[in-house]
């Protein structure tokens, strides 16, 4: 079952095999859900919205039609859900600044970046790193996150990036470019504390 493609799964799922939907959802589990948590930077409503997802493509499995992979057309699904909620938020943002989207792990970013006065070593400067990383995806404008996103974290190709989003392929391109700019220079220092790591202590 599981060398099968996604597209023959979906076709043996719409035929009657249920067996076929739960390897399609075991196959995409993991790197679906790491989307969502990305995109939307809270983990109760990433795992509200991988269920809604699983959802419409039981809902729409009648839909598709074989234009595109199973994974674009599950992508554009994800994406117009996140799109959805994030509408529904944008009419009743009376949350707090600890709940906006600046978390990834239910904290605050800001208590999620240890002190500047850390030991400056690779065991404790791995949580810094990763959270700076982390808050510089985060501050993308909303096109170029999910563009960066899709290429980086799902490995996606342009052409369907452009398919998921509904761009042109030169868009997504252009949007990825912006996207490795702002980030080059969000985290611009970062590479000197890299160097400073792989200076050995007697040369500084």
């Amino acid at each position: 079952m599981s060398e099968r493609s996604d597209e023959e799964l979906l076709g043996a799922y719409r035929a009657g095999d249920t067996d076929a939907f739960e390897t399609l959802v075991f196959r995409y589990r993991r790197p679906l859900f790491s989307y969502l948590l990305r995109y939307l930077a809270d983990r109760p409503i990433a795992e509200e919205i991988y269920q809604d997802v699983w959802m419409r493509v039981i809902e729409r499995v009648g839909d598709f039609r074989g234009d595109s992979r199973f994974s674009t057309w599950l992508y554009a699904i994800a994406r117009n859900r996140c799109f959805d909620h994030q509408r529904r938020m944008r009419l009743r943002r009376h949350a707090s600044l600890d709940a906006s989207p600046s978390r990834l792990d239910g904290n605050p970013m800001g208590e999620r970046i240890p002190s500047p006065q850390a030991p400056v070593d690779r065991a404790a400067m791995r949580p810094t790193l990763q959270a700076r990383i982390c808050h510089a995806v985060e501050q993308l404008p909303a096109e170029q996150r999910e563009v960066f996103l899709l290429r980086q974290a799902q490995g996606m190709s342009f052409h369907e990036i452009g398919e998921v989003v509904g761009i042109p392929v030169a868009t997504a391109k252009s949007r990825m470019r912006y996207a490795l700019e702002r980030l080059q220079l969000a985290l611009d220092d970062l590479a000197e504390h890299a160097r400073e790591l792989e200076t050995p202590p007697h040369e500084l």
